[in-house]
């Protein structure tokens, strides 16, 4: 394998137009034509064989200098290398195919040397690439969103850069496009939502009408159609895509030790609060149709009319669960009997029915710490002791056709429940009960909110949700803690007796209410009372 070089001429006879190679009367001079060389490489790993070929060198010593740096790269991994000798070999075959110099000597052994991607021209579209093809093991949920990122986002602004030229003035370019977009969707979304309404309220009647809501029409046919920004919260999940797939490159030494990702600043997405639907957050939504926050849950009266208004529901006991439990859509979907155990009044949540595209697959749950034991009280068990009775009808109804998925809640024929024909339910339900709107998942807020407003100690409360640490329920249900907050303090005010208060009227000391499971303090008068009620 040691190389050859050769020399050819685009002389061509005038009489026939053929090429004269070496018959060329100027062949004899060692400066006419151009050098080419080969230098055959070692077999692909499906054993192929290939060769390092380039052409149009002016003289041969600059062939032979090609020549060299081949040898002196091939020399790089030892003998007993052949891994190495490989990835040398691959890299002079993608120079070859893209007709790129080789690359420095110096340069590529310490790469080599130090475990490197030996391309050096690898771009970040390349590297996004190759960095989703190794998440194959994440959920189907978390790897659609990693590759909504990249495809939406990433690559179209920073695809063309080199890997290893990646810096922060890149991203910060980035994200002023994005946000640049932003304006312009709001104020295209904002033109088309007006126009909409003076079409609402342009008449039908007179021939005047009609073509002043055919023009109307034919401008909205044209606008572009309404879309979503890409809000602050959705920019902090691009910034974490980029940051989590730099960190593998420069883990796996494809770009230098700097992570651009990690020092850009993007606008804080703050999760939104859960707030309760109160009488003036009800007059609010009723007057303007906005909800105060899209994470709104339910009083306990509006939760208990809900329960009662669907009390036949052959699904009841999942809206209970998810209703007191504060079970995952998809968890409360993929409870199985199995998991029930009676005796301990506890159900175990081990899998769960993840919905990719319209297709549900089963998995585990979201976090490790969402697999958990979570305690049932007696009014639960006994509802799932109906349903059990219930489903076993259906069963005998379907005969042979029942399918035996060992779910709880299942369709009538036994078949899994598909999640999303589940929220769809719910918001039918709802509606029709004439209730304030809530989600699904926020079903499962009002869960946490009975919790807390029942004086349950948050760490229990994060438990039985299923969160990885107790700062995730405070951040969500910061606004829930404040009303408690503000009820507790007002309960201390009212157990100190004063003479004097800002209303001008003295007020008598409450007595301090009891701990749950502990006695009531003893009154005054209880110590000169005897059991019988006369004095001691």
């Amino acid at each position: 394998m040691s190389g050859t070089t050769t020399r050819r001429c685009s002389c061509r006879d005038p009489k026939t137009g053929k090429n004269y190679g070496k018959a060329c009367p100027k062949f004899a001079s060692k400066r006419h034509g151009t050098y080419a060389v080969r230098h055959e490489l070692p077999a692909r790993q499906d054993g192929t064989r290939r060769e390092y070929r380039r052409s149009g060198f002016p003289s041969a010593t600059k062939a032979s200098e090609e020549l060299d740096k081949i040898r002196a790269l091939l020399a790089i991994p030892d003998e007993d290398d052949p891994a190495g000798l490989m990835l040398i070999s691959d890299l002079l075959e993608s120079c070859a195919r893209s007709k790129e110099p080789l690359p420095d000597y110096d340069e590529t052994r310490r790469r080599f040397t130090t475990g490197q991607t030996l391309n050096a021209k690898t771009t970040v579209a390349e590297w996004l690439d190759l960095w989703l093809t190794g998440r194959k093991r994440l959920r189907p949920t978390g790897l659609k969103r990693y590759e909504l990122d990249v495809r939406v986002h990433l690559k179209p602004h920073l695809g063309e850069l080199r890997l290893d030229k990646l810096r922060v003035h890149h991203l910060d370019k980035m994200f002023d496009a994005v946000n640049e977009a932003n304006i312009e969707i709001s104020e295209q979304n904002a033109q088309r939502r007006a126009a909409i309404t003076q079409l609402r309220a342009t008449s039908r009647k007179g021939a005047d009408g009609r073509a002043q809501r055919a023009a109307l029409q034919e401008s909205i046919q044209a606008m572009p159609p309404f879309r979503r920004i890409t809000g602050a919260s959705t920019q902090q999940h691009i910034k974490a895509t980029l940051r989590a797939a730099l960190n593998v490159a420069i883990a796996q030494q494809a770009m230098p030790n700097f992570n651009p990702a990690e020092h850009v600043e993007v606008e804080p997405g703050a999760k939104p609060k859960a707030l309760v639907w109160t009488d003036e957050r009800l007059a609010h939504w009723q007057a303007t149709g906005t909800k105060p926050s899209p994470v709104m849950v339910w009083t306990p009266e509006q939760t208990g009319r809900f329960l009662d208004f669907i009390a036949d529901d052959r699904l009841y006991g999942l809206w209970h669960l998810i209703a007191f439990r504060g079970l995952r859509r998809g968890e409360a979907c993929g409870l199985r009997w199995m998991d029930l155990n009676r005796a301990d009044s506890s159900l175990a949540v081990a899998t769960q029915l993840v919905q990719d595209g319209w297709e549900i697959t089963e998995g585990a749950p979201k976090t490790n710490s969402g697999v958990r034991t979570i305690a049932l009280d007696e009014e639960s068990i006994a509802y799932l002791s109906e349903h059990k009775k219930r489903q076993a009808g259906e069963r005998a109804q379907w005969g042979s056709a029942w399918k035996l998925t060992g779910r709880i809640f299942t369709q009538e024929d036994g078949s899994w429940l598909h999640p999303g024909k589940v929220s769809d339910l719910f918001e039918r339900l709802v509606a029709a009960a004439g209730l304030p709107p809530v989600r699904l998942h926020d079903l499962r807020h009002g869960a946490a909110t009975l919790m807390l407003a029942a004086g349950v100690d948050i760490k229990v409360v994060s438990d039985t949700l299923g969160h990885s640490d107790t700062r995730i329920t405070r951040d969500i249900y910061q606004a829930v803690l404040d009303d408690l907050a503000r009820a507790a303090a007002e309960a201390v005010i009212k157990l100190v007796p004063r003479a004097h208060t800002r209303g001008g009227k003295p007020r008598a000391a409450e007595p301090p209410r009891p701990m749950p499971g502990m006695a009531p303090p003893k009154r005054p008068q209880d110590d000169a009372e005897t059991t019988d009620g006369q004095s001691a």
